[in-house]
């Protein structure tokens, strides 16, 4: 594999999805790398999530999840710490929990 740097500006956001074991594509321009094209779905295991209340059901809310690159996004209730959950990285959106 050939190994090269970006800087954090040519990442932009998509740093928050970079994980070791990432398989992304690189943008090039003049056979010099300028940017990376990220899996439209990737799965992230959760590092924090507060506790859901009793009774906490699918269509019932969402709140704040740290995943494992330190990225914070919006999920629902049921979610736990160390689930592992899928992620639109066109948004940052929950999609749904990884199986």
């Amino acid at each position: 594999f050939d190994q090269f740097s970006l800087s954090k500006e040519d990442l932009d956001d998509k740093i928050w999805y970079l994980k070791d074991g990432s398989e992304v594509e690189i943008e090039y321009y003049k056979e010099k790398p300028i940017g990376i094209n990220l899996p439209i779905k990737m799965n992230f295991r959760v590092k924090k999530a507060e506790k859901g209340e009793k009774g906490d059901r699918v269509s019932s809310g969402t709140k704040p999840i740290t995943l494992e690159t330190g990225l914070i996004i919006q999920a629902p209730l049921f979610i736990n710490e160390k689930d592992v959950v899928r992620i639109d990285t066109r948004d940052g959106s929950y999609v749904e929990r990884a199986k």
